[in-house]
């Protein structure tokens, strides 16, 4: 497939908020596959780019995920503290040097081999975010402190380890809802033969 991006002209942006991220309006005029002009309306939010790893211990077939407190959960009513895979911004870092740096924060372990894996647009609708999926093989002996993220940025994080099996029936029952996780798990429950490497 052709990149087509030569059907879009930019007509103008105007920023509407800027805080924890940046929320803008587009004005575009999009050509369409029968050669027709539009103009329309979008609302963008400017989310930089993340990383997101499925730590694995081969020897207990265990991952380890963690528990934080998600605002957009609580609105809709799902459970406020989402189960998760390890994850962060890359602040300016490779990715691989970001997930490694996010996941002993987060859970305390120590990070050998980060294997890339792919790269996704999460909700490419509304949201510029990519984020870049990795797999690592952990044990016991790579855990060099608790984890639990940073004070100064007000993480309350709770690391919670669970049977690879488990961990893929919680997407079933419902207490796995978050794309990156259950990507990141069926990944897993696909590749089986991949996870000791």
């Amino acid at each position: 497939m052709t990149d087509s991006n030569d059907r879009v002209k930019i007509v103008s942006e105007k920023t509407l908020s800027e805080g924890w991220t940046r929320l803008s309006e587009y004005e575009l005029d999009y050509t369409d596959r029968k050669g027709a002009t539009h103009r329309v309306k979008r609302e963008i939010f400017h989310r930089t780019p993340a990383a997101c790893i499925l730590l694995h211990d081969p020897k207990r077939d265990v991952v380890v995920l963690v528990t934080q407190f998600r605002l957009p959960a609580h609105l809709i009513g799902e459970p406020s503290f989402m189960i998760e895979v390890p994850a962060g911004l890359l602040d300016g870092d490779h990715p691989e040097e970001a997930i490694r740096r996010e996941a002993a924060e987060e859970t305390g372990y120590r990070i050998k081999d980060a294997h890339f894996l792919f790269k996704a647009m999460m909700s490419p609708g509304s949201v510029t975010e990519i984020v870049h999926f990795f797999h690592a093989s952990i044990d016991l002996s790579d855990r060099v402190n608790e984890g639990g993220g940073l004070a100064e940025e007000h993480e309350d994080i709770v690391v919670l380890e669970a049977p690879l099996d488990d961990a893929i029936a919680m997407i079933d029952s419902g207490e796995i809802i978050d794309a990156k996780t259950i990507m990141l798990l069926q990944w897993a429950a696909n590749n089986r033969a991949s996870l000791g490497s």
